[in-house]
C-alpha cells in the first residue's frame, strides 16, 4: 500500500513541474519583454504559444508510445528534457533560443502528462482510482494557484529564475522516479504507428496554430485558413489510417465508448471556459484595476486553491455516487460564478466583495468537475489505454483552453478601447461554456462501467 503512494508522490511532482510551467510564464512576460527591448510583440508571444501548440500536438502521440514502450520510461525521459530544456531557457540570449528551448521543454511536458496518470492509475484498486484521480487534478489546481505568486515573486530576481528552479526539483524526480516506479506497458507486440503520430501531431499543432494565431492574423487571413484546412486534412488522413492500421495511435472504437468521448467533449467545451476565465483576470486586475503583476499574482491564487481543495473530495464523492451529477453541478457552478461577475464587478477595485469571491465560487466549479471528468474519462478504458485516454483527455484542455483565450482577445480587440466592455463579453462566452459543460456532463453514464480487466479494444 505504501508503494502506491511513493508512485502518487513522484508522478505528482512531474505534473506540478509541466502545470506550473503552464501559468508561471504569463506573469514573467512583462519581465521578457524588458530584458528583451528589441524583440517585437510577435516574437514574445511565441515564449508562451509555441509551448502550447508544441505541448496540444504532442500529448495523444507521447501517450500512445509511451503505451507501446513503457510508461516509466517515457516519464523519465520526458522529466530529463524537460529539465534539460529548463537550464537552456534560464540562459537563453535572446527570443529566437528561448522559444527554441521552450518548444524542447514542451515536448518533455507532453511526454510528462500523459504517463503520470498512466502510471498512476494501475498502481491503485479500481475502487480507489476516482480518488487518486481526485488527488492528481488538485496537483493541477495547486500548480495553477502557486504559478502567479511563485513567478510573481521569482521576477522580482529575474525571469531566469522561473526556468532555474525546474533543474534542482526535475533532477530529484527523475532520480526518485527510476528507483520508486515499475514500468507498465501493454503486452501487445507490434511498433506503434509513428507516421500516424506523426501526422496526428501535425494536424494538432496547425489546428492550435490557427487558433492562437488567429486574433493577430485575422480570421479570414490565409495563413490562418491554411493552418485549419491542412489540420483537417492531416486529422482526416490520420483517421483513416487509424481505421487500416493494426497498431494505430488511438483505436478508433475509443471513441464511441459513450463515457469517454462525452468526458473529453464536455473537457473541450469547460476549458474553453476555463482559458477565458484565466486571461480575463489578470487583465481585469492589472489593466483595468492597475494593480503589479505581483500583487495580481497572489490575488489570483485564491481561486485555483478552491478548485485544489474541491478536487480530492469530488473525486471521493463521484466514486461513491457517480461522477454525472458531481461534473454536472460543478460546471453549473463555474457558470454561476460569471453571472456573479457579470452584476458585481466594475472599473473599480473592489476586490474583497465582487472578485474574491466569484472567483474562489469559480474555483469549487472547477474543482468539482476537473476531480471527476477524468475519471469519468477513463472509468471505460483498459489498463492499456490509460496513458492514451489521459492524453486525449489532456489534449482537449489544452485545445479547449487555446479556444478560450482566441476568443477573449477577439471580443476584447472587437469592444474598440473598452477592455472592461470587452472582459464582460468574455465572461458571457465562459458562462455559456459552464452551460454547455453542463448540459454535456448531464448526459455521462450514471456510474461508468470500469473495464480495469478487459483486453484492449481491437482497431476498426
Amino acid at each position: 500500500m505504501a508503494h502506491r503512494w511513493k508512485v502518487l508522490a513522484v508522478t505528482s511532482i512531474g505534473l506540478f513541474m509541466a502545470s506550473l510551467d503552464l501559468f508561471i510564464v504569463n506573469i514573467a512576460f512583462p519581465d521578457l519583454s524588458r530584458s528583451f527591448d528589441d524583440a517585437s510583440l510577435s516574437s514574445l508571444s511565441w515564449v508562451l504559444n509555441g509551448y502550447a501548440i508544441v505541448f496540444a500536438a504532442l500529448l495523444v502521440p507521447a501517450g500512445r508510445i509511451a503505451d507501446r514502450v513503457g510508461r516509466k520510461r517515457i516519464f523519465v525521459g520526458g522529466l530529463l528534457l524537460f529539465t534539460a530544456a529548463s537550464a537552456l531557457c534560464a540562459v537563453a540570449p535572446g527570443i529566437p533560443f528561448l522559444v527554441g528551448a521552450r518548444v524542447v521543454q514542451a515536448t518533455g511536458a507532453a511526454m510528462m502528462i500523459p504517463t503520470t496518470l498512466g502510471l498512476l492509475l494501475p498502481a491503485f484498486p479500481a475502487a480507489q482510482r476516482p480518488v487518486a484521480i481526485g488527488i492528481w487534478s488538485a496537483v493541477s489546481g495547486i500548480a495553477a494557484a502557486l504559478g502567479p505568486p511563485i513567478g510573481g515573486l521569482l521576477v522580482q530576481l529575474s525571469w531566469h529564475w522561473i526556468f532555474l528552479i525546474n533543474v534542482p526539483i526535475g533532477l530529484a524526480t527523475a532520480f526518485a522516479a527510476i528507483r520508486i516506479l515499475d514500468e507498465a506497458r501493454e503486452p501487445e507486440d507490434g511498433r506503434p504507428d509513428l507516421l500516424g503520430a506523426a501526422m496526428l501531431a501535425l494536424g494538432i499543432g496547425l489546428l492550435t496554430l490557427g487558433i492562437v494565431q488567429g486574433p493577430e492574423w485575422g480570421w479570414t487571413d490565409g495563413r490562418t485558413l491554411g493552418s485549419f484546412l491542412a489540420a483537417i486534412l492531416l486529422v482526416a488522413a490520420f483517421l483513416v489510417r487509424s481505421a487500416n492500421h493494426r497498431a494505430p495511435v488511438i483505436e478508433l472504437p475509443l471513441l464511441r465508448v459513450r463515457s469517454f468521448a462525452l468526458a473529453n467533449l464536455a473537457t473541450l467545451v469547460f476549458f474553453m471556459g476555463f482559458g477565458a476565465m484565466l486571461l480575463s483576470g489578470v487583465l481585469l486586475l492589472t489593466e483595468v484595476w492597475g494593480w503589479s503583476e505581483l500583487r495580481a499574482g497572489f490575488a489570483l491564487s485564491p481561486g485555483p486553491l478552491m478548485a485544489a481543495a474541491f478536487a480530492a473530495p469530488s473525486g471521493r464523492l463521484g466514486a461513491r455516487i457517480g461522477q454525472r451529477p458531481v461534473a454536472t453541478l460543478g460546471a453549473l457552478i463555474f457558470a454561476g460564478s460569471f453571472a456573479f461577475m457579470l452584476a458585481a464587478i466594475g472599473p473599480h477595485p473592489e476586490y474583497a466583495t465582487t472578485f474574491l469571491p466569484a472567483f474562489m465560487l469559480c474555483g469549487i466549479g472547477v474543482g468539482l468537475t476537473l476531480g471527476t471528468l477524468p475519471a469519468a474519462a477513463t472509468a471505460s478504458l483498459p489498463p492499456g489505454r490509460f496513458a492514451t485516454g489521459s492524453a486525449v483527455f489532456g489534449m482537449a484542455r489544452q485545445l479547449g483552453s487555446a479556444i478560450g483565450v482566441a476568443v477573449l482577445v477577439a471580443l476584447v480587440d472587437s469592444a474598440g478601447g473598452d477592455l472592461l466592455h470587452g472582459l464582460r463579453s468574455g465572461w458571457w462566452f465562459a458562462l455559456a461554456s459552464g452551460l454547455g459543460a453542463a448540459a454535456l456532463a448531464v448526459s455521462l453514464p450514471a456510474r461508468a462501467k470500469s473495464t480495469a480487466g478487459d483486453p484492449a479494444p481491437a482497431a476498426a
